[in-house]
């Protein structure tokens, strides 16, 4: 098994506290609205959202990392990518929660240098740097890597629509396999992309994002 296999399943285990339970990262508003109600409504959505904000936004962000990116250039960009402001301090407060637990678990030179960054403010800790640094430091393929954040996004979500909708665990299963396809067409997609793609996402997705927080009811925080 290759050394990093388990510290990989360790970082992506939804039981890792990020916090990601408390985001719908905007499903919320089409499940208020009426428009997201089942299991093929939710899996319509979700297909949406990965081939725009996980494939033009976090998945080109931890391959840019991975390239070569300068930290702290990709962090101020992500910050001005990420229009709505919920879904911004999502990323935020889950990037800070994952910067938090690797020192702890997965401490690295580069993780160190993030967090100083962070500290000092000359970056904020989006997310999916936080992620793709630890996964970078552990020795673990780009390929890899991605695959393994953009699923572990899908399932949290997918999660969440259980509970919010709400679709019964067999039907959250069969949405996750139907994503199987959706997550390997964005890893295609990613590899394609340049940096003037980033945060090339629908203005339906952010739109919804943005709605969110006035929406008059609500489960979760984004």
């Amino acid at each position: 098994m290759s050394g990093y296999q388990l510290a990989l399943q360790q970082l992506v285990d939804s039981a890792l506290p990020t916090g990601a339970f408390a985001h719908s990262l905007g499903f919320e508003t089409y499940v208020d609205a009426g428009v997201v109600a089942d299991e093929a409504g939710f899996g319509v959505w979700l297909s949406a959202f990965i081939s725009q904000s996980l494939t033009y936004s976090d998945g080109l962000a931890i391959r840019l990392f991975y390239e070569g990116g300068e930290l702290g250039e990709l962090d101020s960009l992500l910050s001005a990518s990420l229009l709505p402001r919920q879904v911004r301090e999502a990323s935020l407060k889950m990037g800070s929660r994952l910067l938090e637990i690797g020192a702890e678990v997965f401490p690295s030179p580069a993780l160190g240098l993030y967090r100083d960054l962070v500290a000092t403010g000359r970056a904020s800790g989006h997310q999916p740097l936080a992620f793709a640094v630890v996964a970078r430091s552990l020795g673990v393929p780009l390929q890899e890597a991605l695959a393994a954040y953009l699923f572990a996004t899908v399932t949290s979500l997918t999660q969440n629509a259980v509970r919010a909708i709400p679709l019964g665990q067999n039907a959250g299963q069969r949405v996750l396999r139907k994503a199987h396809d959706d997550v390997a067409a964005a890893l295609d997609a990613i590899a394609d992309l340049t940096p003037d793609d980033l945060g090339a996402v629908s203005p339906g997705l952010e739109i919804s994002q943005m709605r969110h927080e006035r929406q008059r009811a609500r489960m979760f925080m984004s």
